[in-house]
């Protein structure tokens, strides 16, 4: 069975239509969503920094992730949502780029490396929390974290490139 046509099924939803063919859909969609990638991985990438030990060394990194979290999370939302509605659009084009393959490789590893901090790493966040050095296991995760991210807008902006 070949997935072809169900990605011409979602290039024929409304918001498929919508985006690809109003003057206003995609680039109202595009500004959007990059707002939420400016909002989302700016936020993290302030954490990250925390957990590398780089900045912010005077504040304990829990409070630093209570207060970021609402941030990081909104803009994901806002993100996913829109990167959705942008697939949908452009859904054929984009499964055969090599970039949109790399851009969801890297959201996947992105996913795995805040499920490994979450449910390791900060569980000893109390013996680490005050440290302006943080564990290697949180440097690794903050690292990996700007890495990946970077990946993803990386290839977001080659792929739009490429696709057409």
């Amino acid at each position: 069975m070949s997935i072809h046509p169900f990605l011409e099924w979602l290039e024929a939803t409304p918001v498929g239509v919508m985006i690809k063919e109003s003057a206003w859909g995609f680039p109202i969609t595009v500004a959007v969503h990059i707002m939420g990638i400016m909002l989302s991985v700016g936020t993290l990438v302030w954490f990250d920094l925390r957990l590398l030990g780089v900045s912010m060394t005077g504040y304990r990194a829990s409070l630093m992730y209570k207060r970021l979290a609402p941030w990081m999370v909104t803009g994901f939302a806002v993100m996913f949502v829109t990167g959705l509605m942008l697939v949908t659009a452009y859904a054929t084009a984009a499964y055969s780029n090599l970039y949109f393959r790399i851009k969801v490789s890297a959201m996947v590893l992105a996913a795995i490396n805040a499920f490994v901090y979450h449910r390791y790493t900060e569980r000893r966040i109390a013996l680490w929390d005050e440290s302006a050095a943080p564990p290697k296991g949180a440097r690794v995760a903050g690292l990996l974290s700007i890495c990946v991210w970077a990946t993803v807008i990386v290839a977001g902006r080659i792929m739009s490139y490429t696709m057409f």
